[in-house]
């Protein structure tokens, strides 16, 4: 792909989120997806601590989480991850985990 697509698709995923909070020094990144019914429920963090998804986008918003923006459907907010050029940790790549 070529610089001028990776950039338009950068963007445009930029564009889909509702905030992109900044991080604090000392974020968490998110390792896995909890999933209930195969929708996710909540995200297992660096620490090992395990949140519902209403509590992540809490924290993503307060800078606590890392490497992610905000996002809605319908009245619903849940966690993105931030384009960086690579799919590994994009969050529908993440392991998932037992909450």
């Amino acid at each position: 792909m070529n610089e001028d697509k990776k950039d338009l698709g950068a963007m445009l995923a930029y564009a889909a989120l509702d905030e992109v909070p900044k991080p604090k020094a000392d974020a968490k990144e998110i390792v896995g997806l909890v999933k209930q019914g195969g929708k996710i429920s909540g995200y297992q963090l660096s620490d090992g601590e395990t949140v519902s998804k209403e509590e992540g986008v809490a924290m993503a918003k307060a800078g606590e989480i890392q490497g992610v923006g905000v996002a809605h459907r319908k009245d619903t907010q849940y966690l993105k991850s931030l384009p960086d050029g690579s799919e590994n940790n994009n969050l529908g790549n993440l392991p998932s985990v037992s909450g």
